[in-house]
Parts: C-alpha cells; sequence; structure tokens
C-alpha cells in the first residue's frame, strides 16, 4: 500500500481492542484519510484472544483482507507474547508496542527476530491514575499513534476530545479521565 500504514492489535475479548482499531480510523478519518478498521473474530467471549487492524492512507485503499505485513503491531496483552506470534510479518522499519511495566530491552528478548522497533506503555498504571479503572485501550490507542506519526498529536488530541464528548456525553468525568490518559501516554512515549 502506498503513502499508508497498516497496523495489527493483538488484545484479548473485553479490553477494548476492537474499539480502539474503530476509533483510530474514526479519528483518521475525520483528518481526510482514507480509511479501514476491521477486527478478526475468533471465539466472542470474555478474555480470548482477538486481533485487529487498520488500514490508514492518502490513497483509495483497494486491498481488503487481514494486515499480513503490518508497519506496526499493538499488544495490548502482553501474555500474548508466550501464545500467539505477534511479530508475524513486521515490516523490519516498523515497530511493536507492548502494554506492559517492563522495559522495551525485557520485552525485546522475547520477542524472538523482531527487527523492528520495540516500545512498552505501562497502560494498566496510566489508565488507573487517569480513569480509576484498567482500561488499556485509550493509552494504547495514543501510543501507536505517537508511534506511527499517522497524524499530528493536536490533531489527534482535538479529534478524540469531539469523538469522547459525542460517546460520552453525559459523563463528563469520563471524558477528562480518557483525555488524560492519551495525554500521559504521550509524555510517557516523550513526544
Amino acid at each position: 500500500m502506498r503513502n499508508g500504514i497498516e497496523i495489527r492489535w493483538h488484545g484479548r475479548g473485553g479490553q477494548g481492542t476492537k474499539t480502539a482499531a474503530l476509533l483510530l480510523a474514526d479519528v483518521a478519518f475525520a483528518t481526510g484519510k482514507q480509511v479501514q478498521g476491521f477486527p478478526e473474530y475468533g471465539p466472542e467471549r470474555m478474555g480470548a484472544p482477538i486481533t485487529a487492524f487498520n488500514r490508514i492512507s492518502d490513497d483509495v485503499i483497494r486491498v481488503h483482507s487481514n494486515i499480513y505485513d503490518p508497519d506496526f503491531v499493538v499488544v495490548v496483552d502482553e501474555t500474548l507474547l508466550h501464545t500467539v506470534d505477534v511479530t508475524a510479518g513486521l515490516q523490519s522499519r516498523g515497530a511493536i508496542i507492548v502494554n506492559t511495566a517492563r522495559t522495551p530491552e525485557e520485552i525485546r528478548s522475547e520477542l524472538g527476530e523482531c527487527d523492528g522497533e520495540v516500545y512498552t506503555v505501562d497502560a494498566r498504571r496510566i489508565s488507573e491514575e487517569a480513569l480509576g479503572r484498567y482500561f488499556p485501550n485509550s493509552p494504547m490507542l495514543a501510543a501507536v499513534v505517537a508511534v506511527s506519526e499517522v497524524m499530528p498529536k493536536e490533531t489527534f488530541l482535538d479529534e478524540m476530545r469531539n469523538s469522547y464528548q459525542h460517546k460520552f456525553e453525559n459523563k463528563p468525568e469520563v471524558i477528562e479521565g480518557n483525555m488524560k490518559a492519551l495525554m500521559m501516554t504521550f509524555d510517557a512515549l516523550g513526544v
């Protein structure tokens, strides 16, 4: 795919992985990009491994399949590192982002022959501090935007605020908590 990126998400049912992929598609579309955001369904139950995908491009996207050679991989649940080949097909110029309190160096040793960059984000700490509960999808969504540079940080934050205001119109504390989680993630990644 020219002029675009492909992202593969790995998580477990109930963690908001599918929601994060769909939110990223919505936000990118609002900025004028061509997008795809879709899950791959297996067992539809809480805790089951799930995969979701994003394609984001300046050009029309003509391919309609799962993503086998992603530019970026997002791992929302680090226990999947031992059960799913999360690095399969990862482009050497790409990156993997893992939700963990461990360092990138500690995670790299578990990834086999991964040529891409490795980033870690403690989405548990961030979401519990910002939201009072463990919702890893907002921090991981901010992480993939920060690492991929698919859009400017301020554009992303503005569009996410609009999305949260629409979705949580009567829950301002949820809006502010999610916005705090997004900003904390950018700060944690140093962008």
